[in-house]
């Protein structure tokens, strides 16, 4: 007896390419604000990248008033190696690609505000994650 091999099929409307045809088609504002969103996390990442500071060994990572507190130093900045700064590079890539992707499945799921929402909240993530790296760098 010979089996039946039974191929399973995707579901094309579940695709990121379809989900990004409709919204393209159908959510204007919605395609706006990840197009937006996808060129603040470049900018983010060239910043990111250009204020790494690879030649010192010794970079402040960190700033609060709890941790300067406990370890004595006036005004809380915590010093370590500038591999530590990475983690903004990584931030970057993260808000840009796969927050856009969760944009894409969250409006196949739970539909166009849901997915604003999340946009919204990633752009001010993005603007927050610009501020305390300025504060970090003494630059404001």
């Amino acid at each position: 007896m010979a089996k039946a091999k039974v191929k399973e099929e995707k579901d094309p409307s579940l695709s990121l390419g379809s989900i990004w045809k409709e919204i393209c088609r159908k959510q204007k504002v919605l395609m706006i604000m990840m197009i937006v969103l996808a060129l603040m996390s470049v900018i983010l990442l060239i910043f990111a990248l250009t204020t790494l500071r690879p030649q010192s060994t010794v970079v402040i990572v960190g700033y609060g008033d709890v941790y300067g507190e406990i370890a004595g130093i006036s005004g809380g900045y915590r010093r370590d190696s500038w591999l530590n700064m990475l983690a903004f590079p990584a931030l970057a890539i993260i808000y840009g690609f796969v927050h856009n992707i969760l944009v894409m499945r969250i409006y196949r799921k739970c539909g166009k505000d849901a997915a604003m929402v999340l946009v919204i909240a990633t752009m001010l993530m993005i603007l927050g994650t610009v501020v305390i790296m300025l504060r970090l760098l003494g630059e404001w």
